[in-house]
């Protein structure tokens, strides 16, 4: 990984510009199809809007996050979470089934998420999940990877977007059956400009420049996006494209665990 500085989460900011994120992961939710007394880890809770849903289920959830800060705002609702991250998760055999939202296109290292998944998995657990895919935001990448360009700076991407063909590679690879996997193409409307979204999201972006220079970069970027990304009544999008999968553990153990 790149040594570009982390994201950082701030609660209030997210509930503001993101309250989408955990609305469109209740389809994910639904193809867990949790049941009550199941013992669940949600990885990459945030600030547990989705973990408390399945708390509601009657499941029995922990929820991790590597963001201190989200963990505080998801304890505050009485949830069970931890911070911890999703590439050295210390559970084994603990869970039957491990969800995750919104979370695992921001571990640059599937291998080991997927190994950490599965050793907290009990035999013939499932993980279920939904993450950016291939093209996920691509307009707006492109839009901040030329700009920064005429700067002279160049940096990671910051995020794991794989082709639906790749992370199941993966995942069978890493000793899980894929019951499915699907690349959906999301266009989804922001709740405000989209300048809210490039200041929360893109953070590992803006903050290789000076601080008295992010307010006018992005305000250079939102004209850059305003043609693609906003209609004329001045409603903006994120051009969102998503992987949602079904996996489940199987039973003999893999070489590689």
């Amino acid at each position: 990984m790149s040594s570009q500085p982390r994201q950082k989460w701030n609660p209030k900011q997210y509930a503001a510009n993101a309250r989408f994120v955990p609305e469109l992961g209740l389809p994910v939710i639904e193809l867990l199809s949790p049941r009550p007394g199941e013992a669940v880890l949600d990885l990459g809770c945030g600030d547990g809007a989705l973990t408390l849903k399945l708390v509601e289920l009657g499941c029995d959830v922990v929820g991790v996050d590597s963001s201190p800060d989200m963990v505080a705002a998801a304890r505050s609702l009485g949830l069970n979470v931890q911070v911890m991250d999703g590439h050295t998760l210390s559970f084994c055999d603990h869970f039957d089934a491990v969800f995750s939202n919104a979370a695992l296109h921001w571990m640059k290292y599937p291998e080991r998420v997927i190994a950490a998944v599965r050793r907290a998995l009990r035999p013939s657990g499932r993980f279920v999940g939904e993450f950016g895919g291939y093209g996920n935001v691509a307009t707006i990448v492109a839009a901040i990877e030329s700009s920064l360009s005429l700067r002279d700076i160049a940096i990671d991407n910051p995020w794991y977007f794989p082709r639906p063909e790749e992370y199941r590679t993966l995942l069978e690879a890493g000793g899980f059956t894929v019951s499915s996997i699907t690349l959906i193409p999301r266009p989804t409307p922001l709740p405000g400009s989209i300048d809210g979204w490039l200041e929360m999201f893109a953070q590992p972006y803006t903050s290789v420049l000076p601080t008295s220079e992010r307010q006018g970069w992005i305000a250079e970027l939102v004209e850059a996006l305003r043609p693609t990304l906003c209609d004329a009544d001045g409603n903006w999008q994120a051009d969102y494209v998503r992987v949602r999968f079904c996996a489940t553990k199987t039973n003999i153990e893999h070489a590689k665990t």
